[in-house]
């Protein structure tokens, strides 16, 4: 198992899954210097061979507190919230699937870290939500995602009143995709992991760019996902073999090329 050693984070990959760690004790509150470091690791991550999951994780007991409020000021906002969208940006359109594993609170940026992955499991009595709104503030990147997520009203109700919520409420408004006992949530975490790994990486990340063209456009984008299909996908060996291994009854074989 490769790691790469950064000072607010722990970074693992082993087999085409990454695990990404946020590690800023006591409450993984984000500052500049660890979205800096969020950044490069997004980035790095990327470019994995064989990519096929990033699951996002945190170690304590939040997931994250949020951005620094030190960072908040006059003289550094400038920089911090273009850096903290920008790491979120990479986080929405990674190339592969994503799994936020969610042991904690996650609040503020926290959540938003959240709502940018595909997947999120949590555990039962975290909670999560926007409370910018009580700091006179605001959640950028919420106001995106929230209404595609739960829906005008609800994203209303989170950045208006600023409220946190548990995770059965989470599950229930479909913010998360499950929500897990302490003694259970790795142990689901694994199974999806589990699932997505066993699949073609290649098909994965052409799959996760058709998500990424559905979310942007909707049918304004069927021209250019005819291509992602004619011209990449179905220039996959991975591709061929499928349907081959469908035809012929066995299991497929993926080379991940």
């Amino acid at each position: 198992m490769a790691q790469e050693q950064y000072e607010n984070l722990g970074y693992q990959v082993s087999e085409g899954i990454v695990n990404l760690f946020l590690n800023r004790p006591p409450a993984n509150v984000m500052n500049i210097a660890m979205l800096s470091e969020m950044q490069a690791a997004f980035k790095r991550a990327s470019t994995e061979p064989d990519l096929k999951v990033l699951v996002l994780r945190a170690e304590g007991k939040l997931f994250s507190g949020g951005v620094d409020v030190a960072d908040h000021t006059p003289e550094r906002v400038g920089e911090m919230i273009p850096l903290f969208n920008q790491v979120c940006a990479w986080l929405y359109a990674f190339p592969a699937p994503t799994i936020a594993v969610v042991q904690g609170h996650a609040l503020g940026g926290g959540c938003e870290l959240v709502i940018c992955c595909d997947f999120a499991y949590m555990k039962q009595g975290a909670r999560i939500g926007q409370p910018e709104i009580q700091l006179a503030a605001m959640a950028p990147i919420a106001a995106l995602r929230l209404p595609l997520l739960v829906g005008d009203r609800w994203a209303a109700r989170l950045l208006f009143m600023g409220e946190q919520i548990d995770a059965a409420k989470a599950a229930e408004i479909e913010l998360i995709n499950q929500v897990c006992s302490e003694d259970e949530l790795e142990s689901a975490v694994d199974e999806l992991i589990s699932h997505l790994t066993a699949l073609s990486a290649p098909v994965l990340r052409i799959n996760k760019r058709g998500l990424l063209l559905g979310m942007r456009g909707g049918l304004s984008e069927l021209q250019a996902m005819e291509k992602l299909y004619l011209d990449e996908l179905m220039a996959l060996e991975d591709a061929e073999e499928g349907l081959k291994a469908f035809l012929e009854k066995r299991k497929p074989e993926w080379k991940d090329r």
